[in-house]
């Protein structure tokens, strides 16, 4: 009976064992659950206090000084750029056109020039000499001929056919055809010879700018051979530029609907003194090799600014966007979300905006979407502004000239 006894004992033992562990892991779960409990609470706890925090020291921040504009609306050019290079409007390589020797130089280096205006003369006097020789050949001609027509009026008043044959009668009249063909042959040499005796007078055969003379006097030329000097036009003066074949499409579009307007500016030259000129051609193919299309702008230039193959900025107007919303460049910033600007309501707070831009006119640039005309935007300042914060309008006389000096302002 006892070691009954002790075996029920035993069994009991570890009968409670066993629902002692199973209420320990209870236990210990729910300890597990109450520490993700508290943990969570507490990190919510903490959120919120930051959040009350910032909240805080957002209300409890100094307003930040800053400048602002106004968003404008008005009409605005729609335009490519590109780099473009002068070149004249006519380009003239003056080369003799009869052999000798130049004799005479009657210009100076870089002058301006009028058509017809003398350059160079070469030696005249063999020409002058063929010339006296086609003039003494033609009189010589015109003499036969006579001879040859006197000749057969003589033959052909005789009636008597027995006197005059008629093979005698054919050789007079053919007589005279050949006299005739041999005054015009000497005509026309007289005339080459006078040309010749012209050629050696050589003028300029445009109006335009002449650049260095490449012969002396002394040099001997060859007809049709080596440049003397090369004269260029420089008023009106050409922009050639050229544009992707990409932009072909929209651009043969707007021609469609009239000439096109183009500014044109040197490097060195402000935005606003940009010459206005027309797009005057577009080449009929793509260039093999470089996708692009080859255009070119004429502009006038009677003040000499531009220089042929000087390199220049080019803008190509296609069209004219109506009523843009436009806000200085200075307003627009750049975030991780991509660009916006800072727009101060009623309530003097800074409101983040994020917009979509389009092309630069001048200093200001196009709102494209996210701003109505007439919003006020922060221009300067922007790096001291926290969304939703106040800020304070700087007077024109106080007005910060740089972003940091507006920090320093608002630092103290």
């Amino acid at each position: 009976m006892e070691h009954s006894h002790r075996g029920c004992a035993t069994g009991n033992r570890w009968a409670g064992n066993g629902g002692l562990t199973g209420e320990a892991n209870r236990v210990s779960a729910s300890k597990n659950i109450f520490i993700v409990l508290t943990i969570v609470a507490s990190l919510a706890l903490v959120c919120g206090c930051d959040r009350q925090a910032q909240s805080a020291q957002a209300m409890e921040r100094p307003p930040a000084l800053v400048v602002v504009a106004k968003a404008t609306t008005r009409d605005v050019p729609v335009y490519l750029d590109e780099i473009g290079k002068c070149a004249a409007r006519e380009y003239v390589s003056v080369m003799p056109q009869v052999a000798g020797k130049i004799v005479e130089r009657l210009f100076e280096d870089g002058a301006d020039l009028h058509k017809g205006q003398p350059l160079f003369t070469i030696d005249t006097r063999p020409y002058q000499a063929a010339l006296d020789q086609a003039k003494a050949t033609l009189q010589q001609s015109k003499a036969g001929l006579q001879f040859a027509k006197i000749e057969m009026e003589r033959y052909q008043k005789v009636g008597d056919i027995r006197a005059v044959s008629k093979s005698d009668l054919d050789t007079k009249r053919n007589a005279v055809d050949l006299g005739e063909a041999q005054v015009d042959a000497a005509k026309a040499a007289e005339e080459m010879a006078e040309l010749n005796l012209e050629y050696c007078h050589i003028r300029s055969p445009i109006d335009g700018r002449a650049g260095q003379r490449l012969l002396d006097v002394g040099n001997v030329v060859k007809a049709n051979e080596g440049t003397l000097v090369v004269i260029q036009r420089l008023d009106p003066i050409y922009a050639d530029f050229t544009i992707t074949e990409k932009q072909l499409p929209s651009l043969k579009q707007f021609m469609g609907e009239g000439t096109l307007k183009t500014l044109v500016r040197l490097p060195s030259d402000a935005p606003s003194a940009a010459r206005e000129g027309a797009l005057t051609f577009l080449d009929n193919a793509v260039q093999d090799g470089m996708g692009t299309v080859k255009l070119r702008a004429t502009l006038p230039n009677n003040d000499r600014h531009f220089w042929p193959g000087q390199f220049v900025n080019v803008r190509l107007v296609l069209t004219t966007k109506k009523d843009a919303v436009l806000v200085p460049s200075a307003a627009v910033q750049i975030g991780q979300q991509g660009q916006f600007v800072y727009v101060v309501g009623t309530d003097s707070t800074a409101e983040l905006r994020p917009i979509t831009t389009g092309q630069k006119q001048g200093d200001e640039v196009v709102v494209e979407s996210g701003l109505k005309p007439g919003e006020t935007v922060i221009t300067l300042g922007g790096m001291t502004v926290m969304p939703g914060g106040k800020v304070q309008v700087a007077q024109p006389t106080t007005q910060p000239t740089t972003e940091p000096a507006a920090t320093q302002q608002v630092a103290k």
